[in-house]
Formats: C-alpha cells, structure tokens, sequence
C-alpha cells in the first residue's frame, strides 16, 4: 500500500504539471506555475487519502487531509488573485529566456512535480499511520502557527501594497519581526505536518520533506533569492535589513529610521 499511495500521488502531481504547462503556453506566461504549487500540497493530500482508504487512523487522515487542502487551497487562491492580469515574473523571463518549451517543461514544471512528491512524502506516508500521539498535538500547534504567519503576513503585504507610495517600506505587522513571515510561516507548516504524520520510526525518511523544504525557502530559491534580488534593485533595503530579522520572528533593532525608506519588502516567490 506504501508504494501505491506514493506513486498515485507521484503521477497526480505530473497530470497536474502537464495540465499547467499547457496553460503557460495558452496565457503566454510561466508565472502560472505558482499558482499550481498550492494546488499541489492540496492534491497530493487528496491523492494519498483516497488510494489508502480503509489504511491508517482517521483522525489523523482527517487531519493531514483538512490541513494540507486549506494551506494549499488557501495559497493558490492568493497567488492565482496576486498573478492575475501581471505581466510575465520576471525570474522565469531570466530564467527562460532563449530557452525551448521542452526546457521550461523539464526545468520548471517536472522539477516542481519532484519537489512537491517530496515535500509531501510525510502526508502521503501519515495516510498510513496508526493512532496519533502527542507529537500529532505539536505538529498541528505549529502547523497552525506557520498558518496564521503566512496567510496575516500575506494580507499585511497585499493591504500594504494596494495604498503604499513609491519608496515607502512595508516594517509594520509581522513584516516588523521577520523580513520573511511568508517563508517563516511555510517552515512551520511543513514540519508541522511531518509532526502530524509522524506515527513510528518507519516514518523517519520522511525527514526529506521538511529538511527539503527547509533548505529551500532559507537558503535556496525563498528567502536567500528574494534578498540577493531586493539588494540589487533597492538601494536602502539594507536599512530594512539592518534592523529586522531575517528569518525567525524576533525584536527589531534600534535603527535610524529615514523618512523615505527606499523599498518595498519582499514579495512571495
């Protein structure tokens, strides 16, 4: 049962990819690609539930299942709404730029259905798991947690953006505590739901999926990228950075504040 759930939900997630890249070529931007992300985690869950029916405890199917479609649901909705009517992003135009479709395909849409398998390796093997414990208990407090960082932090950057000036700096909110409360909050999911699926030790090699993750949103194409980018294009972010923390939520540091700070913080990748 352990390999079909994970190849159920290994070939939904390239039928989901596929289906997206021939909505890129239709729309003429690859940026759609986001969107699907959240469809993702919503449908690996999805797949891994219904493969593994009569399997495992139902409480925490239930849980993993609920947990990982209203994060998913939640996340396409936001970037689909952010995307909308927006020109192509510019890191796949450098990205694939002088490039065939057959690369993007390869180098965006197949790689993003691999880490997604990955990342979600811990619901679809939580599927299979017995009664839940009381690391279940701590994987749903700091699911919830990771929840309430993203999606706040999100609403405070839209909000922010839709009055903002040129120049001005979103510091207010979380975005005052964490140059990255989007990345913060999806850390926090992602080890929450290993915490939640995490039954026996049998569920250890599942370890790939948070500790993937991890090194994605805090040294690879999140919040290390985001800040490389945000430095070369915005004169005065290092005043921002100055004083904020890069990734876990702490105090800020006194720093001189100047009137017109010169840069808009980090936008969800």
């Amino acid at each position: 049962m352990t390999a079909l759930t994970l190849l159920v939900t290994a070939t939904s997630l390239l039928i989901l990819q596929g289906v997206t890249f021939l909505v890129a070529l239709r729309v003429g931007k690859h940026s759609v690609v986001d969107t699907a992300w959240g469809i993702g985690i919503a449908l690996a869950a999805l797949a891994a539930f219904l493969v593994s029916l009569g399997h495992g405890d139902p409480a925490r199917r239930a849980l993993l299942l609920a947990a990982s479609a209203l994060w998913g649901l939640r996340l396409a909705a936001y970037v689909g709404r952010r995307n909308h009517g927006q020109p192509e992003d510019p890191r796949y135009a450098d990205m694939l730029r002088g490039k065939t479709n057959l690369y993007a395909l390869r180098m965006v849409y197949l790689l993003q259905a691999a880490i997604l398998w990955l990342a979600t390796v811990p619901v679809q093997l939580g599927m299979l798991q017995g009664p839940a414990g009381p690391l279940a208990v701590i994987g749903t407090v700091l699911f919830v947690v990771g929840f309430a960082f993203e999606s706040v932090g999100d609403w405070q950057l839209a909000r922010f953006k839709a009055s903002a000036g040129p120049g001005q700096i979103m510091d207010r909110g979380l975005w005052r505590y964490t140059r990255h409360p989007n990345y913060f909050g999806d850390f926090c999911m992602w080890w929450g739901l290993f915490g939640i699926s995490a039954g026996s030790w049998r569920e250890l090699p599942a370890l790939v999926g948070p500790l993937l993750m991890s090194f994605i949103l805090i040294r690879g194409t999140g919040a290390r990228m985001t800040e490389r980018r945000m430095a070369a294009s915005r004169p005065h972010y290092a005043d921002y950075v100055a004083r904020t923390s890069g990734f876990i939520p702490l105090p800020p540091k006194r720093a001189p504040r100047r009137s017109a700070a010169a840069s808009v913080p980090p936008e969800r990748a």
